[in-house]
């Protein structure tokens, strides 16, 4: 079994990194990736250090997608700022201009390729109540190209990874009938001291000043501190973009050292 792939805002290609697991997995599993949509530069180049050279087609508004090969799976996990906190919130109607309404530039790819399979991921907020009726209304079109949809919050935590971060996922199938279900949460093995590097540099500790400084505004909730180190067997918190969102801080002790 050989599937083509598109990734669109493909970022460093995680789909793609997630599917060459499953052929690792699954000898009698294949795929390609026919093309990705990435317009920063630097963004292709790690995604090429990882995968090696894929055609890019760049901004996703100005593909002309009768020109890209047919693919099987489409993979858009559109800007999330504009749902985010840390992008105020502006939203992602259709036209409004802000970046997380790129969402209906995935319309395009859809309509025209018609592939088998959807796979979309975005923030927990954008099924939130403000921008809920958004996501049905997406939904909505997708059900009206013949697609079947099934979503749902997933958590890191809750799949080897030992950081609390909760993403919306969404899987559209192409069938008059589908069947989809999520994996289930098991436990979680690692921890923070499983994934840190042993030397790091001195430029990554909190100096003693600033140490001291979080000590002393710590009891002071005007500040937005929360100045509590995690220790090696804690789980991260999301890390977040919002200037003054300090309760995010993922400061960590230095677990070489005794408590």
């Amino acid at each position: 079994m050989k599937i083509k792939v598109f990734e669109a805002f493909a970022g460093y290609g995680s789909q793609a990194m997630a599917l060459q697991r499953l052929k690792e997995d699954y000898p009698d599993f294949d795929y390609e990736v026919v093309g990705i949509s990435e317009i920063d530069k630097f963004v292709v180049q790690a995604y090429e250090a990882v995968h090696g050279h894929c055609p890019n087609y760049g901004d996703i508004s100005k593909i002309d997608w009768n020109n890209v090969p047919d693919f099987d799976l489409f993979t858009y996990s559109t800007p999330c700022q504009d749902f985010s906190q840390a992008g105020l919130q502006k939203g992602g109607e259709e036209g409004s201009g802000t970046r997380s309404s790129l969402l209906w530039e995935c319309r395009k790819a859809i309509q025209i390729k018609r592939p088998q399979f959807l796979l979309m991921e975005n923030v927990k907020a954008l099924t939130s109540k403000k921008f809920l009726p958004l996501f049905n209304k997406w939904l909505a079109e997708l059900e009206s190209y013949g697609y079947q949809n099934f979503w749902k919050i997933l958590d890191t935590k809750d799949f080897g990874i030992p950081q609390h971060r909760e993403r919306t996922f969404c899987v559209s199938i192409l069938a008059d009938y589908a069947h989809y279900e999520f994996p289930k949460p098991f436990p979680l093995e690692l921890r923070i001291k499983d994934v840190l590097e042993e030397n790091v540099d001195e430029k990554f500790y909190l100096s003693d000043k600033m140490l001291q400084y979080f000590l002393r505004v710590n009891e002071d909730q005007s500040h937005c501190h929360n100045f509590n180190p995690l220790g090696g067997e804690d789980t991260a918190f999301t890390i977040r973009t919002r200037a003054g969102q300090r309760v995010d801080d993922n400061f960590v002790k230095d677990v070489q050292e005794n408590p």
